[in-house]
């Protein structure tokens, strides 16, 4: 028997958007029917959308009232799902994999053991865990260029702190609920901050400004406190010694 269609929720989103909305956390069938959907309505086409986006749960897109109607836009949106097979929808295999060096734990992550602890694993083994993950850019968002990366196993599934720092720096791994993120910008965070790149994911003086898509494979490696000085002495490209190559 063929699976139940798999529709989103069509949500009202401001004066000119909607989201449709295809689950409430980020598993990874539904970051795939994310994808999917997205790419669906890329290709659509939709007459009066300017603007699609995708985030770990919803696709948002945004439209000109001038020339369509909120209804019209649903209405094609919804079509748009049914033709897509969103029920059978997975990660897709990666077209691009990323190397990024990172220093994990010490001075440069200075909440990693309390994130070890928080997923009952020793510090040599979370640390392993990480380097031997093999994470997908499951969306790009809240700031310009920043990845949300994942799915680490399910005892990584560890809530955000209670209470903000106020400032964690460019190139920080922050870590919660089975995601990683390297942030773009000097910013307050509510993710433990485990570890440190040179990788500047996104630079408006670099074309392209954002490094990575949403689907790229992640895998970090390890480096020391020094070779992570002296990448961010030399890192011209912005890149912080990352590796990109082309898998797909």
């Amino acid at each position: 028997m063929a699976p139940e269609p798999l529709l989103p929720e069509i949500l009202p989103h401001g004066q000119d958007g909607i989201a449709l909305r295809l689950g409430l956390t980020p598993q990874e069938a539904t970051v795939g029917a994310v994808l999917k959907l997205r790419a669906a309505l890329d290709a659509a086409d939709l007459p009066g959308v300017e603007e699609i986006a995708g985030s770990l749960t919803s696709v948002f897109l945004r439209f000109d009232p001038d020339r369509v109607t909120r209804e019209e836009i649903a209405a094609a949106a919804e079509a748009t799902a049914k033709g897509s097979d969103l029920a059978t929808a997975t990660l897709p295999d990666p077209k691009r994999r990323w190397t990024i060096p990172v220093v994990i734990g010490g001075e440069h992550g200075p909440q990693f053991a309390e994130m070890a602890e928080a997923t009952g694993l020793s510090q040599d083994a979370a640390r392993k865990a990480l380097l031997e993950a093999r994470l997908r850019v499951l969306a790009i968002g809240f700031a310009p260029g920043l990845p949300y990366m994942g799915l680490l196993p399910p005892e990584w599934d560890v809530p955000r702190l209670p209470e903000i720092t106020p400032n964690v720096p460019r190139g920080a791994l922050v870590a919660a609920v089975r995601q990683v993120i390297i942030f773009t910008n000097n910013t307050p965070t509510g993710w433990r901050h485990i570890g440190q790149t040179a990788f500047r994911g996104f630079d408006t003086g670099r074309d392209p400004a954002t490094l990575l898509k949403a689907g790229d494979e992640i895998r970090l490696e390890a480096m020391t406190p020094a070779d992570l000085e002296g990448l961010d002495r030399d890192n011209a490209d912005g890149r912080g010694g990352a590796r990109c190559e082309e898998v797909g």
